[in-house]
């Protein structure tokens, strides 16, 4: 009987431990869906690019980090930053600095945490919303503006066009800063006032459409709009759904201007004079994000993950969209680059707002990231790309500065 009973025991325990087994394995073994096989009514997300290889040796650590270290205390001597610069490779952080002050008023330091202003860096991630949105096919990337925003005056503007910065448009900044009759600059300037103002009071083209490029933030103004025209979410809500809460970047977020324009990090000039807040500062969609070098660094690798963008419309953000006159200096969708005759690439976007100014590389043949942030204006921030011929063949001359 004893025996029976140690048999049945014995027999229940094997069932425990086939059925935790069958449980761990269901656990493990989740389809992800690709964009394209979403829920017509879902949004896409960023995904994680997870388990990068191979991981860097303790040798190379030292000998990289004791370079880049010689690097920062040549360009910015005497703790003069007053900012933060990460250098990763791999998605593996070789090299961190955190300096200064967030906020010179009450001395508030400078950390891993501190949330800048990342200026025109906003709009790497601007595109790269607008992209993923094209991935699942609720955008075409040769469809019409006019398409998503009835106001939108010029007929023959498309989103490759306002991600390429071949609209032809002119900066609103310019428009609205001259003529009493277009803008009263005692009022906040918004995305939509911007529409309303191009379609109500013949703004005219800088030059025609299509026909060359010419850098210029109201296309991301209007790719900001049209974000929230697909999604029906605000551009706030719409990023933190899409790119932020998916990626873990807790310390990232779109400036709430009405709220929290008072609270977040204020930017100086290079004597450390605070810079006041203007009536462009509502604006977003080419600038108004908020970031640290870590959550960046988060960005940067998932937009190398298997899943980010279908081959055929990748392949497509990393072709020169400006090249009416021979030189090395292009554009693709949502980011900068340098092609040198050897067929060497350099992808890149800087942003200076303010006082901000940011720096962020991305060198895809060897997998680093480099991320350079500041709130006291400096132009240092821009030679990090020094940084780069640590890694590969990039030939920088002072001409490319």
């Amino acid at each position: 009987m004893n025996f029976i009973k140690r048999s049945n025991i014995i027999q229940f325990l094997l069932f425990l431990l086939v059925l935790n087994s069958c449980v761990k394995e269901k656990k493990t073994d989740v389809i992800e869906l690709k964009d394209a096989e979403l829920p017509k009514d879902s949004l896409p997300k960023m995904k994680p690019l997870i388990n990068e290889t191979p991981k860097l040796t303790a040798e190379y650590l030292v000998i990289t980090k004791n370079y880049i270290d010689s690097f920062y205390m040549k360009n910015w001597p005497n703790n003069s930053m007053n900012g933060s610069l990460l250098v990763a490779k791999n998605g593996q952080i070789i090299y961190e600095k955190y300096e200064g002050f967030a906020n010179f008023r009450d001395k508030t330091p400078i950390t891993s945490s501190t949330s800048i202003h990342i200026a025109s860096v906003s709009k790497v991630l601007t595109a790269t919303a607008i992209l993923k949105l094209i991935n699942v096919e609720k955008i075409g990337l040769d469809d019409k503006v006019t398409n998503y925003l009835e106001e939108f005056p010029y007929p023959e503007v498309t989103i490759r066009m306002l991600l390429s910065h071949r609209s032809g448009m002119r900066s609103y900044a310019y428009f609205t800063d001259r003529d009493k009759n277009v803008w009263d600059q005692h009022k906040t300037l918004t995305n939509q006032d911007i529409l309303t103002i191009m379609g109500t009071k013949d703004i005219s083209l800088e030059q025609k459409t299509g026909t060359c490029f010419a850098y210029c933030n109201t296309n991301y103004a209007m790719l900001a709009l049209i974000i929230e025209k697909v999604t029906k979410l605000s551009y706030r809500e719409a990023m933190s759904q899409i790119i932020f809460k998916p990626l873990g970047m807790t310390h990232t977020f779109v400036l709430d201007f009405d709220k929290d324009k008072n609270n977040v990090a204020p930017s100086y000039k290079g004597n450390k004079v605070e810079i006041a807040i203007d009536y462009l500062d509502k604006v977003y969609g080419d600038k108004n994000i908020y970031s640290t070098p870590r959550d960046l660094l988060k960005f940067d690798r998932a937009r190398y993950s298997p899943s980010f963008l279908e081959p055929a419309l990748l392949k497509q953000v990393y072709v020169g969209y400006s090249n009416e006159h021979p030189g090395r200096k292009n554009y693709g969708l949502g980011i900068r680059m340098i092609d040198w005759e050897s067929g060497k690439s350099f992808y890149f976007h800087n942003g200076w707002w303010h006082g901000f100014t940011s720096s962020y590389i991305t060198l895809k043949d060897e997998n680093v990231t480099i991320i350079a942030l500041s709130n006291k204006f400096t132009r240092k921030t821009y030679s990090v790309r020094k940084l780069a011929p640590l890694f590969g063949d990039y030939p920088f001359k002072v001409e490319d500065e």
